[in-house]
Order: C-alpha cells, then sequence, then structure tokens
C-alpha cells in the first residue's frame, strides 16, 4: 500500500497536473455545464473551480439518465434519482452552488404505484388481478358483449372522481369467467389513484378463514373494522361460499349495517339478487330461514346498482379477463 508521501508527491507531478487539467478541462466543455453557465452568468471561472465535484457528480449523473437502463438497475449513487444543481447568490460574495438529489419520473411512477397499492387491502384475491396493468381499449374490446356493463363501470368511476362517493355501490352479476373480478380491480385501481382506500374479499376462502379467527378475536375483530370503514368495499364471488349463520348475521350482518348510507360497498356474483337471497337463506347448519337472508338482502339490494355482465368464458385468457 503506497504512503501518503507517495501519493502526495504524485499529485505534484506533471503527468498527474496535466491530466487533472485534461479531466477540468473537459467537464467545463460539457454541454450541461455550457447550459448551466448560460442560466447563470454570475458562475464565473473561480466560482466554477471551486465546485469542480459538484459538477462532476452532476454530469455523471445526467449522462447516467440521458442513457437509463431502467430504475433497477440505476447507477446514480441513490437510485431513481439524480443530481440538481440551484445557483444562489448573496450580497457581497460569490455565487454559490447547492447540490440537491431529485427523484426522477422512473422513481415518480414508483412511488405513486407503491402509495396506490397501500390504499388497497386484499383477502384471498389473486395479486395479478391487482397489480397488473390496465387499459380501458382493451378492457372494452376484449368481448363487445361487455360493453353496457363495462360503460357503467367507467361511468361510475367517473361520477366519483366528478363528484366523491355516495353511499351506492355496485352489484356486477353474470356467467364465470366474463371477466367480473377484474372490472372491480380496474374500479379499486382507478379510484385509488384518487386516493380512496379500498378492500376486495374474495369470499369461499374468506368465509373458511373466519373459522379459525374464531380463536383469534383480535384478527377477527381488526378486519370487520377494515371492511367496515374502507372507502370502497368489494365481495368478491359472494353467493359461492359455504355459509353459516354466524357468518350471516353477526359478521357480514354487522358490516354491512354499518356501511348501508355511509359508504358504498360491492359484489361480483354469478347470482342475481332472487338468486343471492335463496343462497343467504339457506345455512347447512339451521336450513332454510327465508327472513334472515330477507334481512341481509335488505342491506344489500337498495345500496347498490345492478350490472348483468354478458360476455364469453375468458378463463384461460390472460388474467381470466
Amino acid at each position: 500500500m503506497e504512503s501518503m508521501g507517495e501519493v502526495l508527491r504524485k499529485m505534484k507531478s506533471p503527468s498527474f497536473m496535466k491530466r487533472s487539467q485534461d479531466i477540468e478541462k473537459e467537464l467545463l466543455q460539457d454541454p450541461l455545464v455550457q447550459e448551466l453557465v448560460r442560466q447563470h452568468p454570475e458562475l464565473d471561472a473561480s466560482a466554477l473551480r471551486l465546485n469542480l465535484s459538484k459538477l462532476f457528480q452532476y454530469t455523471r449523473e445526467r449522462h447516467h439518465c440521458e442513457a437509463c437502463p431502467g430504475l433497477e438497475r440505476c447507477p446514480n449513487d441513490f437510485q431513481g434519482h439524480y443530481s440538481k444543481l440551484e445557483v444562489t447568490e448573496s450580497l457581497g460574495q460569490s455565487a454559490q452552488m447547492i447540490e440537491r438529489k431529485v427523484p426522477c419520473s422512473l422513481q415518480v411512477s414508483k412511488l405513486q404505484q407503491d402509495q396506490i397499492r397501500k390504499r388497497i387491502r386484499s383477502f384471498y384475491v389473486d395479486e395479478r388481478a391487482l397489480n397488473e396493468g390496465y387499459h380501458e381499449v382493451e378492457i372494452m374490446g376484449k368481448d363487445r358483449m361487455r360493453a353496457p356493463a363495462v360503460n357503467q363501470v367507467f361511468r361510475y368511476i367517473r361520477e366519483v372522481k366528478e363528484n366523491g362517493l355516495s353511499s351506492k355501490g355496485l352489484y356486477l352479476y353474470g356467467s364465470f369467467g366474463t371477466g367480473k373480478t377484474f372490472l372491480m380491480s380496474y374500479l379499486l385501481h382507478e379510484l385509488a389513484i384518487s386516493g380512496y382506500s379500498g378492500v376486495i374479499v374474495y369470499m369461499p376462502e374468506f368465509v373458511e378463514d373466519l373459522k379459525s379467527m374464531l380463536q383469534d378475536n383480535q384478527k377477527l375483530k381488526e378486519s370487520v373494522e377494515l371492511m367496515k370503514n374502507c372507502d370502497l368495499l368489494i365481495f368478491d364471488d359472494i353467493g359461492a361460499e359455504n355459509l353459516n349463520p354466524w357468518v350471516r348475521d353477526h359478521v357480514m350482518g354487522a358490516i354491512l349495517n354499518y356501511r348501508m348510507n355511509r359508504k358504498p360497498t360491492f359484489y361480483t356474483s354469478n347470482y342475481g339478487l332472487d338468486g343471492l337471497e335463496k343462497h343467504l337463506s339457506f345455512t347447512n347448519k339451521d336450513g332454510e330461514e327465508g327472513y334472515k337472508g330477507q334481512r341481509l338482502m335488505d342491506r344489500i339490494s337498495p345500496f347498490v346498482d345492478v350490472v348483468h355482465l354478458h360476455g364469453e368464458n375468458q378463463r384461460g385468457d390472460k388474467g381470466a379477463r
């Protein structure tokens, strides 16, 4: 390892001095530095020399951005950020150069997407339905039979963005594989962009998991409170669950009783409302209980607009759209 004395002697050598001068000259002739000087004529030669390290970092990172290899492979010191130089001038003092780290457009986009994801909670729903990209033309063009229902979902999103939330949600029903979950995930995603929080619950697995929550009152309470208070709640594939009286009367009933007249609840189902009422009226434990099914339906039917989704079975196609 070289001693400090040897390093200092090399720094004084003619070859080292010439190399340093060449680097400085090349740096000061960089178009980015030239543009900075044009914008700030108060930057004289002395100020530039005093800030060579900042200028080097500034040009280096900006050139990296010009040949951006993507956010994950960002070569800058602070991933997803580049150096920005600000020039200030005080009375009686030479111009001062201040360096700040600024997020690039890719980093800003990532942070925005992260914030959107934080607003959405899912219970047992395939995360791919929530994380993949959405394109309105693709949604509309996938199956023209879906157009009336898709337009109604688009209209709901537009009205919420313009006027805010109402207490009325949507009841989206149709055959297997027509894209009901995908459309509701799209609605959730679009309104999360506008700042609304949302929860989507896959009912068959949620009902099964509730049995284990009987031994964990805290988890049960937290889950129910989350569903009560989120801006948008979606019960996905309601009617496919193996219902029991406790889930229907004490969990679903409590959630919907709180939300009605407050916040919108959404549903996807293979049943129309009449079919859903029959399903809710029957449990394996107590058999037929029409009045209890009707009581829950009184917390559903008046608070939804019914949307019949026609279309072909897209299962097996990309995303089961």
